[in-house]
């Protein structure tokens, strides 16, 4: 049942309100509130699916009770309801955050419908914040050593700035997670993260790839087309396997950073990108450098901050964890029941060396699962995880 607070200093009013809402199929729960100062007090207390507030009341008004709706429940809809002469004043609550407005009297139809309509709004609030944590939760990053717990620490102090981010690691480590951190918890949270790896993008495609292309540019551009900058405008792009990239690719790069702007391959007009680049990388870019493969210029520029993933070897203790993270996930993933492992198969798995790291982890848990009994033993570990 949907509960909807009814803020109105009018008592004719109220009574007319909670009438049509109370009546309708039983579906609402409907609470009422004499001003402002007593609708805020219970927004505070009570979570409210809907709220609908007049404008003119004496000691706080409509816009006041929107303005502190939009800062403790920003989620909740309000419903403005105005007099003949405050109809510019609703217009202009819209335009700070109400959903939508209802004059007195109120017209049944009117008033059921944008009710409807604002609760179908909520849900659909929800059902976005409900996937948007699924999603995050693909990338948590799991572990308790020394070295994860020192780069979340780094991640909580560089992701709410702008500062450019240099992620190195080998391959496997988790590099990928990091830059999703990096995004979800700044600034730029509620725009796009989008990713580019540069090893797997053909060197002569690189360009159009980043920056896009007008047509006819080359053999195959039948359109224009726009570069992942600007599908990252307002949000983050990450490059990943950056070490991979082309000399003339990384001119273009340089100077996106230096300028905030680029252009499509094929065309001399500048377009303005408001982007944050984090960059990552299994190479050394200092000795691509000195062989001539990589522009010091853009290292520079993309190393404000450095975070090196460490492999799995360096944070075996972290094992016992990452095992039985995994072993939900794939229990998940196949619709089946979580398989234990005891106590000495993990010993084991700790022993291992791990060159794949972390990638190489999941599909040996994976494996295990799928192959022996009830439980994971030290057995089933030397007979199937085997290198």
């Amino acid at each position: 049942m949907s509960k909807i607070l009814i803020i109105e200093d009018e008592a004719a009013i109220r009574r007319v309100l909670v009438k049509i809402l109370s009546e309708e199929n039983n579906t609402y729960h409907v609470s009422e509130a004499e001003d402002g100062l007593v609708g805020i007090e219970r927004i505070r207390k009570e979570d409210f699916d809907l709220v609908l507030c007049d404008i003119k009341m004496p000691k706080m008004d409509g816009v006041e009770v929107l303005e502190a709706l939009k800062k403790i429940k920003p989620e909740t809809p309000i419903v403005m309801i105005s007099g003949h002469g405050d109809l510019d004043t609703a217009v202009n609550t819209m335009r700070l955050g109400a959903f939508d407005y209802i004059s007195k009297p109120p017209d049944l139809n009117r008033l059921l419908n944008t009710v409807r309509i604002a609760l179908d709004s909520k849900e659909l609030v929800v059902e976005n914040t409900r996937l948007k944590k699924k999603v995050s939760k693909k990338y948590e990053m799991i572990g308790e050593s020394p070295a994860i717990i020192q780069i979340k620490d780094m991640i909580e102090k560089v992701a709410p700035t702008e500062a450019r981010v240099l992620i190195t690691g080998s391959n496997g480590t988790g590099k990928e997670l990091v830059a999703h951190w990096l995004h979800e918890k700044s600034q730029r949270s509620k725009g796009s993260l989008v990713e580019v790896n540069c090893a797997a993008i053909p060197s002569e495609l690189i360009e159009s790839e980043l920056f896009g292309h007008k047509k006819g540019s080359f053999t195959g551009a039948s359109s224009d087309r726009a570069g992942k900058f600007e599908a990252a405008n307002g949000g983050t792009i990450f490059l990943d396997e950056i070490g991979d990239m082309s000399l003339s690719a990384q001119a273009k790069v340089l100077r996106a950073l230096q300028e905030s702007r680029i252009s499509r391959v094929g065309s001399d007009k500048d377009i303005k990108v408001d982007v944050r680049v984090i960059a990552a990388t299994n190479k050394d870019l200092k000795k691509e450098i000195s062989e001539g493969n990589f522009r010091e210029d853009l290292y520079h520029r993309l190393a404000v901050i450095l975070i090196k993933v460490p492999s799995l070897n360096d944070r075996r203790d972290d094992i016992p964890m990452l095992i039985e993270h995994f072993s939900k996930k794939i229990a998940e993933e196949q619709g089946t029941t979580i398989k234990d492992f005891s106590k000495k198969a993990i010993a084991l798995l700790q022993e291992y060396d791990w060159t794949g790291n972390i990638r190489e982890l999941r599909n040996v848990v994976e494996r295990l699962i799928i192959l022996s009994g009830p439980e994971v033993s030290e057995q089933d570990v030397k007979l199937f995880a085997s290198k």
